[in-house]
């Protein structure tokens, strides 16, 4: 059995990034731990509101707990920062906020669960976060340092977006008309870098066919954050699969071009 801990920045980026790879190591007989960095409380309320003495934070704690019973996620853990919003946000540097931590305080608690679960792999984001969130962008400088700091070091893995890949299935969706021709996925995202990686920086293209009922379910989970999540549940499921069927992975210092494997034990 391998134990496998995945660093997410907020409540919901499990379910849209690394879902299908959670959920077939936990059917393949491996230990998933997901650990978030933030609390989420600057994400979307609920449609309907939140109850009477209820706040964002918790209501996004038991989402998450609800999309990890959906992959079958072992344990659920927190570092404890707060959201740092988008870029240029005044809360960027709020107290308390992921992106102002410092990398090393930040890391070692990190660390600590790796220690506590003696991890054989973790997993955190490309150099930039896959779109400049600075919460994502956070997340990988965290993750490498915590790899150096942990009793015994993980392999590591960097989640990432096939930037190739993704132009491709725009322009497929456009020539077929379910697209709109405005979206350019080669634009600025939030940090002003284009969308993920290109393919020929790609380590790992995984298979996570199997697993799109895990991935949609995990996706329902977090239905307060309709902006993404209602966009990503509403395609078609042959678009759903299309986008979700596969996901991407950088392995720091492998081998230069592009393999289908599965990278997360045996």
């Amino acid at each position: 059995m391998t134990t496998i801990v995945f660093l997410h920045a907020h409540p919901d980026d499990e379910a849209s990034q690394t879902a299908g790879a959670m959920a077939r190591a936990v059917a393949e007989g491996h230990r998933v731990v997901t650990v978030f960095a933030t609390n989420g409380d600057h994400g979307e309320l609920p449609a309907a509101g939140l109850p009477d003495g209820e706040t964002l934070v918790h209501w996004r704690r038991r989402e998450a707990q609800a999309s990890a019973d959906a992959l079958g996620v072992q344990r659920i853990a927190w570092l404890g920062y707060a959201d740092s919003g988008m870029s240029g946000w005044e809360q960027n540097t709020a107290d308390g906020a992921f992106h102002g931590a410092d990398v090393d305080e930040a890391a070692r608690r990190l660390a600590d669960i790796l220690d506590e679960e003696d991890a054989d792999v973790l997993v955190g984001y490309d150099w930039h976060g896959g779109y400049g969130h600075p919460d994502h962008v956070k997340v990988h400088p965290v993750v490498h340092r915590a790899a150096e700091l942990a009793r015994r070091r993980p392999r590591l893995l960097e989640s990432t977006m096939n930037r190739d890949a993704v132009r491709r299935a725009y322009q497929a969706a456009v020539a077929a008309g379910q697209a709109n021709e405005a979206f350019d996925p080669d634009q600025p995202m939030d940090d002003g870098n284009p969308l993920g990686t290109p393919e020929s920086e790609i380590t790992w293209q995984v298979d996570v066919s199997g697993y799109l009922a895990q991935r949609r379910a995990a996706l329902e989970a977090h239905r307060s954050q309709a902006t993404d999540i209602e966009g990503m549940l509403g395609v078609p499921e042959d678009v759903f699969a299309m986008m979700f069927g596969t996901e991407h992975y950088i392995e720091p210092g492998a081998a230069s071009g592009m393999r289908v494997g599965w990278p997360f034990g045996d």
